[in-house]
């Protein structure tokens, strides 16, 4: 019998990384502190708290191969302590109980840079979330030259999809949109920006579940569609929806403002280097390894804005 995938997170990313396991016959348990509504029949369910040591090893006793892809509250002070203990948990867990490790990770651990993003930049010291991905970066990868895990990241930029709803392309966006509102964004809208589909996220997620040991120890970057603004994003969502583009744009010395009533406007302050700049992401050695068919942002896009409708 085939031994299950543990799938750690129950999100956005986390259901679509479930939908397509036991799409093809893959048995599935997944582990969060409580029990999904929405959980698939014929998918198993354990509960786990990140921030237990003892927790987190006995959810993984069984687990040849778990998926990392937890969230946790978007907030600073949550990040700076939550992050680093639930990585050195899991990775004690992987260790001690043999578990392979595919962590679904983000790009904050680079920070502000110049150019398109490649796997080799250094983590970054910048700010407070972003360093937090950075020190759990070091603990993975430390694990592993110390040869207590194999353990593999699978990096992503904004992503957005059905269901997915905390996105720059999500609930202040594309959703608002299809519900006759305003789209609202705060700050650069006509900057180069790539994004991901979270069924191509989940895609490569799976990639690594089942590649060599040689593909482990590393990070991949998750491929795009070519390179558009944000504007054009929410022109396709308007065409698709039929109706004419309505866009608010906040300047961004309005968020220190803003932050004082809407606390995930100062929560992201510190991520403006995300949108002041083109924002590109090389993922040429992904590509190379393992496919390049990805959704089409106008197909994508135009998707994610109609099941907001619905």
């Amino acid at each position: 019998m085939t031994s299950p995938i543990y799938v750690l997170g129950y999100g956005a990313l986390g259901q679509e990384i479930v939908r397509q396991l036991i799409g093809t016959g893959r048995p599935v348990i997944v582990l969060q502190r409580s029990r999904p509504r929405n959980l698939p029949g014929g998918v198993g369910f354990e509960a786990v708290d990140m921030m237990n040591a003892d927790s987190v090893s006995q959810a993984l006793v069984a687990a040849r191969v778990v998926v990392c892809a937890i969230g946790f509250p978007y907030s600073a002070k949550v990040w700076r302590q939550a992050w680093p203990t639930a990585m050195a948990n899991l990775l004690d867990a992987c260790a001690r109980n043999g578990t392979r490790l595919v962590f679904a990770d983000n790009l904050y651990l680079y920070g502000p840079k110049q150019g398109p993003l490649t796997e080799d930049l250094p983590p970054t010291d910048y700010g407070v979330k972003p360093a937090a991905r950075a020190e759990v970066t070091r603990l993975w990868q430390e694990a592993y030259a110390a040869g207590r895990v194999q353990v593999v990241a699978v990096r992503s930029p904004d992503f957005y999809g059905p269901g997915v709803t905390q996105s720059v392309l999500g609930e202040g966006s594309l959703m608002a949109m299809a519900r006759g509102k305003s789209a609202v964004l705060l700050g650069e809208v006509d900057l180069p920006h790539d994004v991901a589909h979270v069924r191509d996220y989940a895609r490569a997620v799976i990639s690594l579940i089942d590649a060599g040991d040689d593909a482990y120890g590393q990070a991949w970057h998750v491929p795009c569609d070519d390179t558009l603004t944000l504007r054009q994003h929410l022109i396709i969502a308007a065409e698709a929806l039929g109706v004419p583009l309505k866009l608010t744009v906040l300047p961004r010395w309005t968020a220190p403002i803003l932050g004082l009533a809407v606390p995930i406007v100062k929560e992201g302050i510190e991520m403006h280097f995300l949108f002041d700049r083109p924002y590109r992401v090389n993922a040429s050695k992904f590509r190379s390894r393992f496919w390049s068919d990805v959704t089409p942002l106008r197909a994508g896009i135009a998707e994610t804005a109609l099941s907001f409708r619905e």
